[in-house]
């Protein structure tokens, strides 16, 4: 496979062939055309000549620098001056060669070693050099927007073709748009056919054509009937996003313990058990997922119990402020460092969803109390969040205003709207 090179793009040089039937065109030329200064022509004799060559599974080094007759290249001890250890390269990764027709070995060799960066080594006389060049990456900001039938992985891969973004970029696009509404939403429940979203995003091009997705900057989710406006304000200390009052979206508490899935059985005061085959109190919420899950700390506070309580099979307790605790229950393990005593940070990976106790398949779950009395942990009022600080406040209301109109502007969704800068 060959590639376009960064020297590929430099200006074109004429051939002889060109500048004769260059010379063919000027014979047309009126009296009243501008008369263009005479310059030497520049011939090119030796045109340079790329291959890309990919290291294999089982491969070494040695056997692609052989393939393209560089066997005797000390990249040993080049590449590891520059942190690049040939024993520890993956497969996959591809190597670029330059030479002219005239060179029995290329001249130039480059390597992609990452996102933002390539190495390029270049002969020179009988030894070789080796220079660290980064990847250059434009940013535009892209709005898209639509109805959420389903889920909100299947309303995004709807609204963004594959040319703005490829599959794995809108997976990652989901899982960040939820992580910013989960202390207000949750994706397992609270969304329903006929909800909308949109979203004004960051999109990145590299100088080698590569896109990938940067960052939400806003967004606006319509949940049965209500809007619920985000904005990404970095100044801010308190948290990443806010509403348009101003006012953080983080809280205590997250809306789910885990993140977005299914779920398999509601908060009810009566319930069919299917273990027991009896009806009785369901004192919580079970999140179905895959065994293995990370289960997360919904607040900060101090675990009270890790272990094995009864029918709730392997059990994190945690004692929250204002009398709050909550529980996790039928986990598969807990993680390290988890136990009585243990102080945890919202977020923080407490356990794996498993099946112990009485439970039917592998689902977490779930308690809020508060005062010892249980509640419904998707219905509790979590308060407002912190608000921006009265010195930045104008700031933000700038900035809020300035998302706004990108987020709301006329025009095909999805659209590229505007270059960063401009």
């Amino acid at each position: 496979m060959h590639r376009t090179s960064p020297e590929s793009r430099r200006p074109v040089r004429w051939t002889t062939a060109a500048l004769t039937a260059l010379a063919g065109v000027a014979l047309y030329a009126t009296a009243s055309d501008p008369v263009l200064p005479e310059v030497d022509p520049v011939f090119v004799t030796q045109a340079y000549v790329y291959a890309t060559d990919t290291l294999r599974r089982g491969e070494t080094l040695g056997v692609v620098l052989g393939r393209n007759d560089l066997a005797s290249f000390d990249l040993l001890h080049l590449g590891r001056s520059v942190g690049l250890d040939p024993k520890r390269l993956r497969a996959g990764l591809e190597f670029v060669f330059r030479r002219t027709p005239a060179e029995t070995q290329p001249s130039m060799m480059t390597v992609r070693t990452g996102p933002e960066e390539r190495l390029r080594f270049t002969r020179t006389d009988e030894t070789w050099d080796v220079a660290r060049e980064p990847i250059i990456w434009d940013r535009e900001m892209i709005r898209v927007g639509g109805d959420i039938n389903r889920s909100l992985y299947t309303a995004l891969d709807r609204a963004i073709p594959a040319d703005l973004l490829d599959a794995g970029e809108r997976v990652r696009l989901a899982w960040d748009l939820a992580d910013v509404y989960a202390w207000s939403v949750d994706f397992s429940r609270d969304i329903q056919s006929g909800d909308q979203f949109t979203v004004l995003l960051e999109r990145e091009v590299s100088e080698e054509g590569e896109i990938r997705y940067g960052r939400v900057l806003a967004a606006a989710l319509e949940v049965s009937g209500k809007v619920l406006p985000a904005f990404r304000f970095d100044e801010a200390k308190s948290g990443e996003f806010f509403d348009d009052q101003g006012k953080s979206l983080r809280r205590a508490f997250l809306r789910a313990p885990v993140e977005f899935r299914r779920i398999s059985s509601n908060f009810s005061q009566s319930r069919f058990h299917p273990v027991l085959r009896i009806r009785r109190r369901h004192t919580g919420t079970d999140y179905s997922a895959t065994a293995g899950t990370p289960v997360l700390a919904a607040g900060d506070g101090v675990v009270l119990r890790a272990g094995r309580v009864g029918t709730y099979g392997n059990l994190v307790e945690i004692r929250h402020i204002n009398g709050i605790r909550t529980r996790y229950a039928h986990l598969r393990g807990f993680a390290r460092g988890i136990r009585s005593g243990t102080r945890v940070s919202q977020g923080t990976v407490i356990g794996y969803v498993g099946s112990t106790g009485l439970a039917t398949s592998a689902h977490l779950h779930y308690e809020f109390l508060m005062n010892g009395v249980a509640q419904d942990s998707r219905r509790v009022k979590l308060g407002d969040g912190k608000a921006v600080t009265a010195d930045l406040r104008d700031h933000f209301d700038a900035e809020r205003d300035r998302l706004t109109r990108l987020l709301l502007a006329e025009g095909p969704s999805p659209a590229a709207l505007t270059r960063r800068g401009d």
